[in-house]
């Protein structure tokens, strides 16, 4: 290990209530991140039906509570799906909103107060797996959504909540949106499917099964163009017209991937990936592989411990030593989260267990790591630092990292 990380804070959160997730923003427009934590609904097989969302609780990095709207729920659900809510900056005036789904309607709240600003009707009783912003129509300033239920249709609508289209087919679980052709509007990969703006299929992955796990966006080999990664039963990549380059089958279910640059000496981008390799609580287990960017194997993971629901993405700018790391959690078996070299070296481990989250809190250029439970979010850095700006900085952009959060991490790079 390189070192071990610096605890730059220790916050209650206690008040938000069980079993939530966390969304980053700046929510207040002072220039730096706020933590959200959403607490969803429980007494739902969240395999089949999606969650809403039953309370919202709004902290700063001290943890003071700025808002909280709806009650805490002892018997809240688990993160065994996605979350219907998001931190974006919705209207385009600069100043982020939180979107949700609560009581089957979608509300637009005021991120500084968590006035609710706009309340409307979904356009399917099961349209609230998840929250997709993109741009369909072309209008720079406002958002486009997109909503789906657990595994069959989506909903495509404008700024104001007019159906564009609707489609149904295998989406996977989170969409991920990109503008490919360069025409200023967003493609959509709904798991297999490649659709245009409008919701025409332009190309689909062929011979694959199950579904799309996540659903990764970069210029993988060098060639100036971008390519699509796909996990689902196998790892695929193709080129944005829908040729498959490459796929990698040593893998049982490709639960996890992640794009980055994770070796030093090679071509392109590297593929990191979660191998669910055996299913079920007590004998469960999965492990890590890495990719180069033809697809052939540089390393796998022999894991000699429990687990089998670990989380990966890319920590990208943790430190000074130029390359992304494997950040890994809910491993299970008493193993720690952990970043994770592209030599498969844990470089940092962290003393807490818990659900994780990474950004740029106060705009110094590296990413922090936050992890939490139910009682309490710690924040971790790889060195010393305060929470406080360094200097009168305005607030920046939601990241589309960020206004894209899920239990399935996609990405773009």
């Amino acid at each position: 290990m390189n070192h071990q990380p610096y605890e730059i804070a220790r916050v209650d959160i206690s008040q938000a209530g069980e079993r939530c997730k966390m969304l980053l923003g700046d929510l207040n427009g002072d220039g730096r991140l706020e933590m959200l934590l959403v607490q969803a609904d429980g007494g739902i097989d969240d395999r089949y039906v999606p969650h809403q969302v039953c309370c919202l609780t709004a902290f700063d990095l001290e943890g003071t509570l700025l808002w909280q709207v709806g009650t805490p729920d002892p018997n809240a659900g688990g993160p065994g799906s996605d979350y219907p809510a998001q931190i974006a900056d919705w209207d385009g005036d600069r100043n982020n909103e939180v979107l949700c789904v609560m009581e089957k309607h979608f509300l637009v709240l005021d991120g500084q107060s968590g006035e609710i600003k706009e309340t409307y009707d979904l356009p399917g009783d099961e349209a609230h797996d998840c929250i997709i912003l993109a741009n369909l129509t072309g209008n720079q300033q406002k958002m486009d959504i997109i909503l789906k239920d657990r595994y069959k249709t989506l909903w495509a609508l404008d700024h104001d909540f007019n159906l564009l289209w609707k489609h149904e087919g295998n989406p996977g679980h989170f969409p991920w949106v990109y503008d490919i052709d360069g025409d200023g509007k967003d493609e959509v990969m709904a798991g297999y499917d490649m659709l245009d703006h409008d919701g025409t299929l332009l190309w689909s992955c062929q011979n694959l099964d199950d579904h799309a796990d996540c659903i990764w966006f970069g210029d993988v080999d060098g060639d100036g163009q971008v390519e699509v990664v796909i996990g689902g039963s196998v790892t695929v990549m193709m080129d944005r017209y829908g040729n498959e380059k490459w796929r990698y089958e040593d893998s049982i279910e490709s639960q996890h991937i992640a794009l980055g640059h994770f070796c030093t000496g090679m071509e392109g981008l590297q593929i990191a990936g979660l191998d669910r390799i055996v299913r079920g609580d007590e004998n469960g287990k999965d492990g890590m592989f890495m990719l180069d960017s033809a697809g052939e194997e540089i390393w796998k993971e022999n894991r000699t411990t429990r687990g089998w629901l670990t989380i990966i993405e890319p920590v990208c700018n943790w430190d000074e030593g130029g390359l992304d790391y494997i950040l890994a959690y809910r491993r299970g078996g008493d193993v720690l989260p952990s970043l994770v070299d592209g030599n498969m070296k844990t470089v940092t481990e962290f003393p807490k267990e818990g659900y994780v989250v990474h950004a740029d809190l106060v705009q110094t250029g590296k990413e922090q790591i936050i992890i939490y439970d139910a009682r309490e979010a710690v924040v971790y850095s790889s060195s010393p630092m305060t929470l406080s700006l360094t200097d009168a900085k305005r607030a920046k952009p939601q990241l589309k990292r960020l206004y894209s959060s899920t239990l399935y991490p996609g990405g773009e790079v």
